[in-house]
């Protein structure tokens, strides 16, 4: 994981930790935070649900003993504010009684009827909340839908028309719905989880679709799925040329008084100049 092409890592204590092995399995990520050369890669830790009885133990066991390399705490099937709360107030005492002096981000899963409702209030619960994702397959349990995929089209959610199948995104509507709640809140919009690592072509129509939306990368479940994430989230030279053509043109319209310019047989005016800027700033952030 340290020496992979991911941007960030996420160190596991929830739904991959058998009950009984929760103890072992914080003290090994303890160990794993200061004993490997992490880079600047962001380490976050998934701490276990609120509805159990390790989260707080997560908690207080990483901050305290971990150091200062941990970056962030993603919180799971997070159903509204208080939910985000509990965990701000614990992190912040533990900060204030070890006298840490980096602060601790916070990330949300998605993955419940209840948090997809209380979306908007979720991420605007603390100035610590970073990103934001959508867990599919608890997601699909907590909403009774009919199906066992994790991400991706499903085989029974289709329309039809002359004899034809047309598979549309049953995640569509959840994932807009987190865009938004995020871009209004200043909170990076993540894409989850692929769970047929053995189909690149699904994982990279999902990840596409969901660039589409404004999410700005995917979960990566297997090591393959790392590349695949990182070229669809990565703009093209193509299209970073064309955004920055874009800004230009626009920039020499504004000169002259124009608040619109053809480019390339197509009106373009404000809005596309922030359209552009995202593909253009996305490029930097990622150079940088």
């Amino acid at each position: 994981m340290a020496a992979s092409d991911a941007d960030v890592i996420n160190l596991d204590l929830e739904d991959s930790v058998a009950p009984d092995d929760k103890p072992e399995a914080r003290k090994n990520i303890i160990q794993a935070i200061g004993d490997i050369d992490w880079g600047t890669k962001t380490l976050s830790v998934r701490i276990n649900g609120l509805d159990t009885p390790f989260w707080y133990r997560d908690v207080v066991d990483l901050l305290e003993n971990a150091g200062d390399r941990i970056d962030q705490i993603m919180i799971p099937k997070a159903g509204n504010a208080a939910d985000v709360y509990a965990v701000d107030a614990l992190v912040t005492g533990i900060e204030r009684a070890k006298g840490r002096t980096k602060p601790v981000t916070l990330e949300i899963i998605i993955e419940t009827a209840a948090g997809i409702a209380h979306v908007e209030e979720i991420a605007a619960a603390s100035p610590r909340l970073a990103a934001m994702s959508l867990g599919a397959a608890d997601f699909a349990a907590s909403m009774g839908m009919a199906t066992t995929g994790i991400g991706g089209t499903q085989e029974n959610y289709y329309m039809y028309r002359e004899g034809q199948k047309y598979w549309s995104d049953p995640w569509h509507w959840a994932q807009t719905a987190i865009v938004a709640a995020c871009r209004t809140h200043g909170v990076l919009p993540v894409d989850g989880p692929f769970g047929d690592f053995s189909d690149d072509e699904g994982f990279r129509a999902q990840a596409l679709r969901s660039a589409t939306l404004g999410m700005v990368g995917k979960w990566a479940i297997h090591p393959k799925q790392v590349a695949l994430a990182n070229e669809v989230f990565t703009p093209s030279e193509k299209a970073v040329a064309e955004a920055q053509e874009i800004l230009a043109a626009m920039e020499e319209a504004q000169k002259t008084g124009s608040g619109a310019v053809v480019y390339k047989g197509r009106l373009i005016d404000i809005a596309s100049v922030k359209q552009a800027e995202v593909i253009v700033n996305q490029a930097a952030l990622i150079k940088g």
